[in-house]
Order: C-alpha cells, then structure tokens, then sequence
C-alpha cells in the first residue's frame, strides 16, 4: 500500500499514489489511493479531479486507505457520449464498483459539490455500503430543493446552472477558465492537464441530466433518512450554495449529524481551509 514520507508537500503525492480503475457496466473509473486501513472513498465535483483531495489525502492515509476517483467524463475516467449515462443511478454505481474494486462492501464516503450530491444519493440508496458521511459545500437535495423553489437569491445564484443547461454550452468552455479558480501555480498546471484530457461536454451532462429545470419544485415526497453519521462542513462564502439551506438537516439523519460551517471560506472549502478541513475529518473519524 502506498505510503507518503514524512516532509512531503501535498502538491508531490502525484509521485506515491497508486493508479488503478474500477468498471461500471463498461464504463472504467480511474482512482488515486494511499494508504491502508478502512476505506474512504473520496469524490469531487465541478470543475475538479481526484486531486483535489490531495490536503486529505495526505492527512487521512496513515489511519485510512484512502481512494479518490475522477467522475466519468473527467481526466483519466471514461467519458460516455450518450448524455444518459451521466443520470444519478450511473454515478452512484461508480461509487459502488470502486468500493467493490477494494474488494470492500462498505466505506466512509466523503464528497464535494457533485461529488457531495452523488454521496447524499449514495447514502440514502446504498446505505448497506455507507459506513458514514461526510459532505462538503452541498445542502441535502430536499434542503436544497426548499431554497431553490423559495429563495429568490438562491434562485438567481443558480443561473449558472441554467446556463449550462443550455445546448452547445461546453463550446464556450476551456480548460484555462475551468482551472481559473486555482490559485496555486503547481496545482493550477495538473488542473490544465487533467481539463484538458476531460470532455466539457460530459462534464455539463451532470447539470442536464440531475440538475433540477425552473420551474422549480420542492421535494414534499417522502424521503429516506440517512441510516450513518454524518459531518457537514460548509464554507459560509460560497456563492452558488447559499447556507440556508442547511436547515433541518437533522430531519433527514438517523443519527448524529454534526456541522461545522466556516466564516471566510468559498465554495471550495477542502483548499480555502485545507488544514481546518483535514484534522476535523480526522477527528470526527477516529472520535
């Protein structure tokens, strides 16, 4: 099992991960893994790649062994044409085949943006397979579905989503914008890399496909509750995930639910408070 020595900087775990794939009714998830011990399962969002979790990765693997995917349609992942095959169900089966390629039927499952809804989807569907939760910078989909059908400023944060909803919107991406928001300059040339062997169109797909389309509607139908424990970390600053709608979470979990929000910190809480967010999911692990 890969193991980083002590001094690295998370920017060179590049050099000690170990690379492999897990298969999903033909469509292949590459995967990052360091470490041994129980399982996490790391997933990220728009626009990202495993890499993100590099600050993670690097504190959780001496306890945990930690594997963080690319989604379909990103860097090293299969990109699927047909827009179908980026609906929820699929993305929830590429969680289950890279547990099952660890050759575990349960992990910690940690997730971030898309990553964070595929993992609240994971949970309520799969909750055999979910040891517990941790979910970054995404409200729960009927907190969620609440703010956006009445909250006019969240209803006007999200018009970038109906913006990608729109046809032909991945022409008007690039790689150099998508890795804008990367500050660091060593990480901002693996983002142009990883971006540029990722399919734009793919990468809109999971706007089209699970993106909910005004009119906007709450969800009133029943809803499972997560069966696991759940951390909930939230940057306050976040622009397009506005913090109300963390309200009433506790009315979704069947256990403890535990929230740590985070003044100063955007969307992308895993780097603007990296060190914040690695030791309060080392703790909230080994409590």
């Amino acid at each position: 099992m890969a193991m980083v020595p002590e001094g690295v900087s998370a920017n060179e775990i590049e050099r000690y991960v170990e690379h492999g794939y897990a298969e999903n009714q033909g469509v292949k998830i590459h995967y990052a893994a360091l470490g041994s011990g129980p399982l996490v399962v790391m997933v990220h969002g728009f626009p990202d790649f495993w890499y993100t979790w590099r600050n993670q990765m690097l504190v959780l693997a001496p306890y945990y062994r930690v594997v963080a995917l690319d989604l379909r349609g990103y860097n090293l992942s299969d990109k699927p044409k047909d827009g179908s095959q980026y609906a929820m169900p699929h993305l929830v089966g590429d969680i289950q085949a890279v547990i099952k390629s660890q050759g575990q039927q349960q992990a910690i499952v940690i997730g971030h943006d898309w990553g964070g809804a595929i993992s609240w989807q994971f949970a309520i569907h799969v909750p055999q397979m979910t040891e517990r939760l941790v979910i970054l910078n995404l409200p729960h989909p009927k907190s969620f579905s609440r703010e956006l059908a009445n909250n006019p400023q969240q209803q006007q944060n999200s018009q970038y989503a109906r913006n990608f909803q729109m046809e032909g919107a991945h022409t008007q991406l690039s790689a150099e914008a998508l890795s804008a928001w990367v500050t660091d300059p060593v990480a901002h040339a693996h983002y142009i890399e990883a971006f540029q062997r990722s399919d734009f169109e793919g990468m809109l797909q999971y706007y089209k496909q699970n993106y909910p389309r005004p009119p906007y509607h709450e969800i009133t139908s029943p809803i499972s509750k997560v069966q696991c424990s759940v951390l909930q970390i939230h940057g306050l600053e976040d622009r397009y995930l506005l913090p109300n709608a963390l309200n009433s979470t506790w009315e979704y979990v069947e256990k403890d639910w535990t929230l740590m929000t985070v003044p100063g910190a955007g969307h992308f809480v895993q780097h603007d408070a990296s060190d914040l967010v690695s030791r309060t999911i080392l703790s909230w692990l080994k409590r």
